[in-house]
């Protein structure tokens, strides 16, 4: 099948070509990482994400605004209206902008919480304003690697860590390249540039992008490192999630990385990345758990689980996190928090498996039970029992 649908050149000066309802559909889904609109909340008209947040009443009643990652984004999308259908006195509206914009967002006490996919660190902890911050595992998934090519049917793209980086350092620039051809035998590459499409905003998708690739080839990881921002070496920036799925879309011979569940509506394929184990594997539920198995003891301090040994894990998962401050200003709008993260946490992740993600592993979510215990309201007295 084929993926061409416009010109190599068209993928910067001109708007994506969404030309199925499928298309639309995604980046409905996606939250639009660019735009500051809410998008998951009731179908009034929501007070803008970045706003500063009111008190709300006593009873629970009220909104409450977050802003972060866009890997996050369809299943919060998901579980916040289902949390609303559920407690319809509050609403909650979450404007994915990306992981730094969350964080810088969270810090200036723009947003009730924050959300990232990879925890603060200590300086952005000690330059919040709000005081320490608990950090609460709310979600897992993998990020697949998409691309845009016409292969016979059935084919799919075969790739290595080492390759997969030297592409993104723009030292392999054509589809035929004897190291990509020799990872797949029996298909014939395109000689064509690879347009390669990157993160352009801060984004804890690249940063467990990065980190996997940091971790597997010396290379990337002494020219690029590990980070929410990179220098990149090659390649196109997009905003979000959303931004790149599209790019990757509109453009033929192109390649770049997205949460898995990005990848739905525009039926982009994934290739298979070779794991630690020697075998060639995409992003499922069932391989992003494998690796995540293999690291069940995660904290805000140690918590990649890249590359992880198995026969059948996917070596570029993560989890992403929640952020709010341990002392609560106000009783009942922190009360409402830490009820609604309580419920995300645990039932909430009964929606996680329909839109690509998987549900918290046991460890994972009593971790996330300990974090939100921590917090107080003003008072001092804990929020959650």
């Amino acid at each position: 099948m084929s993926w061409h649908h416009a010109k190599p050149g068209s993928k910067r000066r001109h708007a994506p070509h969404l030309a199925t309802a499928a298309v639309a559909a995604i980046v409905l889904v996606a939250l639009g990482a660019c735009s500051s609109t809410p998008s998951a909340g009731t179908a009034g008209s929501p007070a803008p994400a970045l706003a500063t947040a009111s008190a709300i009443p006593a009873g629970h009643t009220g909104a409450l605004t977050g802003a972060g990652s866009t890997f996050d984004a369809p299943f919060f999308s998901v579980a916040f209206t289902r949390y609303q259908q559920q407690h319809p006195r509050v609403t909650v509206s979450y404007s994915a902008v990306g992981s730094s914009a969350g964080i810088a967002a969270f810090s200036a006490r723009q947003v009730d919480f924050g959300a990232s996919d990879v925890p603060m660190t200590a300086s952005e902890q000690a330059a919040a304003s709000g005081g320490p911050v608990a950090q609460v595992p709310v979600a897992l998934g993998g990020e697949g690697v998409v691309y845009n090519l016409s292969l016979p049917a059935g084919a799919r793209l075969h790739l290595t860590g080492p390759v997969l980086a030297a592409i993104f350092l723009g030292q392999i620039s054509r589809w035929n390249d004897p190291a990509l051809t020799a990872l797949n035998p029996g298909i014939t590459l395109p000689d064509a540039p690879i347009t390669v499409v990157h993160r352009s905003d801060g984004s804890g998708t690249t940063y467990i992008f990065s980190n996997y690739l940091s971790g597997i080839d010396p290379a990337w990881a002494a020219r690029v490192g590990t980070g929410t921002t990179l220098t990149w070496p090659a390649g196109d920036g997009e905003e979000g999630n959303p931004g790149v799925a599209a790019a990757v879309y509109r453009t033929p011979f192109s390649i770049g990385y997205v949460e898995q569940a990005y990848s739905q509506g525009l039926l982009l394929p994934f290739a298979a990345i070779r794991n630690q184990a020697g075998n060639y594997v995409i992003p499922s539920a069932q391989s992003v758990a494998a690796d995540a198995a293999q690291k069940p003891g995660i904290t805000a301090a140690d918590f990649s689980i890249v590359n992880q040994p198995g026969a059948s894990s996917y070596p570029i998962s993560g989890y992403s996190w929640a952020l709010i401050y341990t002392h609560q200003p106000d009783q009942a709008r922190g009360q409402a928090l830490v009820t609604m993260l309580d419920w995300l946490t645990h039932d909430g992740q009964a929606y996680a498996a329909a839109n690509l993600y998987v549900p918290l592993p046991s460890q994972v979510r009593q971790l996330a039970l300990t974090m939100l215990q921590q917090v107080t309201g003003p008072t001092g007295t804990h929020l959650l029992s």
